[in-house]
């Protein structure tokens, strides 16, 4: 295949394999041919799916010559972050205790995307139950950032990300819980949007913290992450009773409308000056945002400082309850040193999690301890509910916030991976939305020094095709999009 797949878009995809340009065949070996050429210093795949993609798009390719009509997605190459669960494909979370799982069932994302005709060509890195910010807690060991290979792609859905931004799939799947896929997409120079929460079905996705888990989106262009969204979007009443009854909109449909008059709003708590020289990179955005007819003004957040602190109790406490049925009798392995039942429990736990998720365990179940759950984990809650309402009042007056994704660009593998409260910190910009519950999209919006800087926009709860709109928009005007990592 001559197309440089690293470059290819689903929409240009879509249109080439219509055309009879290539065939689903070649795409999908162009894929496999720079995971076997690639993969072995970016690490981003867990498992891959080569035989049966192979299949599927010989089907495709049927399809095609026999003029059959092709659905949303056909024929899409797709790597899917290793926590969302795959019938048949071994889904470890990144974890030794779920290292030879294989599920008897899909997530719902799962389900939709090959209902749409999209190709599952692998599960990819993420840090272990996606808890980090670097996939340095992987089991399995870090994924590498594609613009440069001594950096992480952040985290925790970062196999994903840098598995598109290699050009080994169109798109990827990951999850945002606090920033999972906005962080990985800012430092790897793709789109990664988190949705409202509830607009995408959780059913199939191995919870971290149930109130605040998403789904999450890696494109390379605004138009893509508006197609795969159609698809992904819509509600789960069987499956997932906080899915939202809402009708999706038809987001490639509202792609093209001006911006003139948009309101942006920039939290005076997010722009505090740390000198980093990102921050000239987000000041430029905002200019040209301006220059499309975009109106900017400052607003405040003024309990947003509180607000790693809260995620950092609810986000624990969560996770010690979700990760509870990991006791070697119902899922994954089970230590063969156990000779009683409560060593079952205890030398399974022991031997399998790692350093992270026990970490994470032991201060959740901490904050919610008799004693200290009214402490802790009842006033954390309170702390976000106080950070949602006001993050809904600035947003009945304006339409968008703008902030930086990250405090600087892409960090050095083991920078700060043994310092939990540093890590934890690079989810700064990321929080609000999560604890408010509305969307995000991270924007490629520059460089530094060679390695990708994006710009993030949060908007009211069911605003994605105000934040699709804006990134393409901003897209038009720009040619980020354009630039790719070289291996």
């Amino acid at each position: 295949m001559c197309t440089d797949i690293q470059k290819l878009t689903i929409a240009q995809a879509k249109h080439a394999l219509e055309r009879t340009e290539f065939s689903c065949v070649d795409l999908v070996s162009a894929c496999f041919g720079r995971i076997r050429t690639h993969d072995g210093e970016v690490r981003a795949f867990l498992s891959l799916n080569e035989e049966r993609s192979l299949a599927e798009a010989e089907e495709v390719d049927r399809k095609i010559k026999n003029k059959e009509p092709l659905r949303a997605l056909e024929g899409i190459p797709v790597a899917v972050k290793d926590i969302i669960a795959t019938k048949g494909l071994r889904t470890t979370a990144a974890s030794k205790i779920l290292e030879n799982f294989i599920p008897a069932h899909d997530a719902t994302v799962v389900t939709r995307l090959k209902q749409a005709g999209a190709i599952i060509v692998g599960k990819a890195n993420c840090d272990e139950f996606a808890h980090g910010s670097s996939t340095e807690n992987s089991a399995f060991g870090p994924s590498h950032n594609p613009w440069d290979l001594s950096r992480s792609p952040g985290g925790s859905s970062g196999g994903s990300a840098a598995a598109l931004a290699a050009g080994f799939c169109l798109a990827a799947l990951g999850t945002d819980t606090g920033g999972s896929t906005r962080q990985p997409a800012g430092w790897c120079n793709l789109y990664g949007l988190r949705p409202t929460y509830g607009r995408i079905s959780r059913h199939g996705i191995i919870s971290m913290t149930s109130s605040t888990d998403t789904p999450g989106i890696f494109a390379k262009t605004a138009e893509d992450l508006a197609l795969v969204l159609a698809v992904l979007s819509g509600h789960d009443p069987s499956h997932d009773a906080t899915s939202l009854p809402s009708p999706a909109d038809d987001y490639p449909s509202t792609l093209d409308a001006p911006l003139q008059g948009l309101a942006i709003g920039l939290p005076k708590e997010f722009f505090v000056g740390s000198n980093d020289p990102s921050e000239e990179v987000v000041s430029e955005a905002i200019a040209q945002f301006e220059e499309l007819g975009a109106t900017v003004k400052q607003v405040t957040l003024p309990h947003t400082k509180y607000a790693i602190a809260a995620y950092y109790i609810i986000t624990p406490s969560e996770i010690s309850s979700n990760l509870g049925r990991f006791d070697g009798i119902r899922y994954g392995h089970r230590s063969d040193k156990a000779n009683t039942l409560l060593e079952v429990y205890t030398k399974t736990r022991g031997e399998n999690f790692g350093p992270e998720a026990k970490r994470r365990i032991m201060l959740g179940t901490y904050a919610l301890s008799s004693g200290y759950y009214d402490a802790y984990y009842k006033k954390a809650q309170k702390v976000r509910t106080i950070i949602a309402d006001e993050v809904k009042k600035v947003l009945e007056k304006i339409d968008v916030l703008l902030t930086p994704v990250s405090p600087h660009p892409a960090i050095k593998l083991g920078e700060k991976s043994d310092d939990p409260l540093a890590m934890y910190l690079e989810d700064v910009y990321m929080i609000t939305a999560a604890l408010a519950g509305i969307p995000g999209i991270s924007i490629p919006a520059g460089f530094v020094d060679g390695l990708p800087v994006g710009v993030q926009l949060m908007a009211k709860q069911l605003g994605e095709a105000t934040l699709l709109r804006a990134a393409y928009q901003y897209e038009k005007i720009t040619d980020w999009t354009t630039q790719h990592a070289k291996l």
